[in-house]
């Protein structure tokens, strides 16, 4: 071998091994460089998590404003008359919440109708039924009846605010079966229980504005409450259903026992469209027995006349 074919080759090997040494330096230290990757992962989350907290409490807290500017003539009558120990009533506040109705001020409405609805339907049944001496009805029927006005006067505010929490859950449950669904693809993509939430509220905006406001508060309560638990719990006492109950009960026993929230989401998803399947079989199968009324008044006087008419008429004819 010649003298410059071993200087090239002498080089050639200096270069390489250069290259090599610097390699093994870098991924020795390539590692220090970079940092705590999961610590970096973990304060994004954080980070998001608190902006997303701060989103949603100035919507609330919004709200509130909104609905506490509503409710000073209603909330000076209450507190005028002691209206909440007078005319008590039971879990008001949950079933508000079930009627989509949160805040203090449908609290206040809902006494102040309480109290001005029987005392509409006394003077009502006072003036046109007594007064007015109304005929063909006997006194006590009168005063009868103007008690029967007073009595379903106070029970009005309650009948309507059950009415429009049966709607609302009504829209709901047909699209919680699809949400459970998009609840599990979110959790399973990575994303942590609160923005799973927030994605699928943001999902169903079209589809069910309740069911996300509904995903919306649970979302806002998973952020500042101290327990996941709170939150669950008041998505079930906000939803009087048991499919809802049983997912919220179901989330709680994954956050205590550290099963897989996708496994539950997954069950729970199965059941709950099982469910709207059931429901689907239930209205169809009385709707043969619902059918029997409007055949008597509608249908069969219709074929008795089609019929009995030709036979009425040869029988006119032949007389």
């Amino acid at each position: 071998m010649s003298p410059e074919s071993a200087a090239l080759f002498s080089n050639a090997g200096y270069v390489v091994i250069s290259i090599l040494l610097v390699m093994t330096i870098y991924m020795i230290f390539e590692p220090m460089l970079q940092g705590d990757k999961v610590k970096k992962r973990m304060d994004a989350v954080a980070s998001a998590r608190d902006g997303m907290r701060q989103d949603r409490l100035k919507n609330l807290n919004e709200q509130a404003r909104l609905r506490a500017d509503n409710k000073g003539v209603a909330k000076n009558m209450v507190d005028k008359f002691s209206l909440e120990k007078l005319l008590e009533a039971t879990d008001l506040k949950d079933k508000l919440a079930q009627a989509g109705l949160r805040g203090q001020g449908p609290i206040y409405k809902f006494y102040l109708a309480r109290l001005i609805a029987p005392i509409v339907g006394l003077v009502f049944g006072t003036v046109f039924l007594i007064i007015l001496n109304t005929p063909g009805w006997a006194m006590m029927q009168r005063v009868a009846l103007t008690l029967g006005l007073t009595i379903f006067g106070y029970y009005l505010p309650s009948i309507y605010v059950k009415n429009i929490a049966g709607k609302r859950l009504s829209s709901i449950m047909p699209v919680f079966p699809d949400a459970l669904d998009l609840l599990l693809i979110c959790v399973e993509a990575g994303m942590s229980v609160e923005l799973a939430f927030g994605r699928v509220s943001e999902e169903l905006a079209e589809s069910s504005v309740e069911l996300a406001e509904e995903f919306s508060l649970t979302t806002a309560e998973l952020s500042y409450l101290t327990s996941r638990r709170l939150a669950y719990e008041n998505l079930a006492r906000r939803n009087n259903h048991v499919g809802i109950r049983a997912v919220s009960t179901a989330l709680i026993q994954a956050e205590r026992y550290g099963t897989p929230l996708g496994d539950t989401l997954r069950t729970m998803a199965n059941e709950n469209r099982q469910m709207r399947v059931l429901l689907a079989e239930k209205k169809a199968a009385g709707l043969p027995a619902k059918l029997t009324v409007p055949m008597i008044l509608f249908f069969l006087p219709v074929l008795f006349i089609v019929i009995l008419t030709p036979a009425a008429m040869r029988l006119s004819t032949a007389l």
